[in-house]
């Protein structure tokens, strides 16, 4: 202490002749001597170092409000829908665009056709500029757009610096308006999905995720099913271009952009790029409906050499529009994650798990998956399956404390701020609102409803919505040694050969 008291006197001696002239100036002398008065200054004894407080002493400020940023809303003649939001912070304009389509709409005998077409939208090239052109543009301007499809909707990004606004817009234009769909590039990403075709059988996470979907959904739902090599050969390029006409037309799409831009000079690029883009009046189809196709059972996928098993077990669930969705979003997390029950029972007592997890997931328009399930040992697989079966048990009928209903909320509440950590995250999130036909306030309705959730409300949606008659289980594992451990006697095999190609 005297030496730092010393060489904190000497510091200030130097900077103090630098000052009143005794000492010749210069900047170097003048940051080296600031910058060790600052160390020195800042330098805390061992003593005082360990003045630490404990995690529970720490106070933290609140989190944020989300709120809804200053946006417009309206659409163009031809029934495209488009939402504006200005935001300054830096040069860049960012956007998405959301389509009205879905695998969920293709025929089952081409399944695979809707990833292909949202895929080569922009892989493929446009009209105007080829594959290779359109990449060599975007990667000149670091710039990006991208395009795809999946089960229920189409969507397309862009980003760029601001600078380049009217360029980007308009190659993400091409892009939505005049696809190419050059034939050897559907036959390299038909190669390229052949070849997935061939190794999905190489993770068994992969095979249980895949073949748990078919046990709830059914293997010929459209929510379930996997393409094959005779879906993939029976794809042609007629068949893409029909897809996209049916479904890719402005009044099947919302667009949103947000970034460095005024909201004036915004729309009349849009206008330039898109409103000479003419509707068409094809109706979209009916949205697929869905049953549990397996009320029951314990199923299992034989891979003898595993040491490790994959376990799922679940129920079919229900849509983020139910009124108890908040309360079940509570649920989830006394159950789920780090400090859940699962975690704390199975995994950190029981030393049963590698992961494990527990929660009712939802869908926009269609019934989502009360699903559970993690990996463990093989020899402790019966005991894992028990252990998830009696946490659901417990959470039904047993008793939950105010300070679990408090911590879950907690953790609820918080993730909100990093889901909305830009505004245009929130904007694409009323984006999203309006194309499953959502009320706009539905976020702020959901979080009121997780604020407003008691131990009495998480006790009934958990009593209501966890089904232990219903559950549906399954194993990827070594059937030899699990089997002997299990109860019960009729163990159902799941064979997934994959069917060879037609030629």
């Amino acid at each position: 202490m005297v030496f730092l008291q010393t060489l904190r006197q000497f510091i200030s001696q130097v900077l103090s002749s630098i000052v009143k002239g005794r000492w010749r100036w210069s900047p170097t002398l003048l940051a080296i001597a600031a910058l060790g008065l600052v160390v020195v200054s800042g330098w805390r004894s061992p003593a005082q170092a360990n003045e630490v407080r404990y995690h529970d002493e720490l106070t933290f400020p609140p989190l944020r409000e989300i709120t809804l940023p200053d946006y417009e809303r309206y659409t163009l003649p031809n029934g495209m829908v488009v939402y504006l939001q200005e935001n300054h912070e830096l040069p860049l304009v960012e956007g998405q665009a959301y389509i009205r389509t879905g695998s969920r709409w293709e025929p089952a005998n081409q399944t695979g056709l809707a990833g292909i077409t949202g895929d080569l939208m922009r892989s493929g090239g446009t009209t105007e500029h080829s594959a290779n052109a359109l990449a060599m543009l975007l990667e000149s301007r670091a710039a990006y757009i991208e395009s795809g499809i999946g089960t229920s909707s189409g969507s397309l990004s862009l980003g760029g610096l601001t600078e380049d606004f009217d360029f980007v817009l308009g190659l993400a234009a091409e892009v939505l308006r005049k696809p190419a769909f050059p034939s050897d590039r559907l036959e390299l990403s038909k190669k390229q999905i052949s070849g997935g075709i061939a190794r999905r059988n190489d993770n068994p996470s992969g095979i249980a995720s895949r073949e748990f979907s078919k046990l709830i959904y059914g293997d010929t739902s459209p929510y379930a099913r996997t393409i094959e090599y005779s879906t993939l050969d029976a794809i042609t390029r007629d068949n893409v271009v029909d897809f996209y006409d049916q479904y890719v037309t402005p009044n099947h799409i919302i667009l949103g952009l947000s970034g460095d831009f005024d909201i004036a000079t915004a729309k009349v690029l849009i206008a330039k790029h898109f409103g000479d883009w003419q509707p068409t009046s094809v109706q979209l189809p009916p949205i697929p409906g869905t049953t549990q196709a397996t009320s029951t059972g314990t199923y299992i996928v034989d891979r003898p050499q595993l040491t490790q098993s994959s376990v799922r077990l679940g129920h079919i669930s229900g849509l983020a529009s139910s009124e108890d969705f908040p309360a079940l979003s509570v649920m989830n997390n006394i159950l789920n994650g780090f400090g859940g029950r699962l975690f704390n029972e199975l995994r950190s007592r029981q030393g049963l798990a590698y992961s494990v997890y527990g929660y009712w997931d939802a869908e926009f328009d269609y019934p989502g998956i009360f699903l559970a399930g993690g990996q463990t040992r093989t020899e402790g697989t019966a005991a894992f399956i028990n252990g998830i079966r009696s946490e659901i048990d417990r959470l039904r009928t047993g008793p939950l404390t105010e300070d679990e209903l408090t911590y879950a909320k907690d953790l609820t509440l918080n993730s909100f701020v990093f889901r909305f950590a830009t505004p245009f995250q929130v904007l694409s999130r009323l984006m999203t609102y309006e194309y499953y036909d959502y009320p706009s306030d539905f976020l702020f309705q959901y979080q009121q409803g997780i604020k407003d959730a008691t131990v009495a409300d998480v006790k009934r949606v958990a009593k209501t919505y966890l089904n232990p008659d219903q559950l549906v289980t399954l194993i990827v594992g070594n059937k030899g040694a699990i089997a002997p451990l299990l109860s019960s006697k009729s163990l159902k095999e799941i064979d997934v050969t994959i069917p060879p190609p037609t030629s």
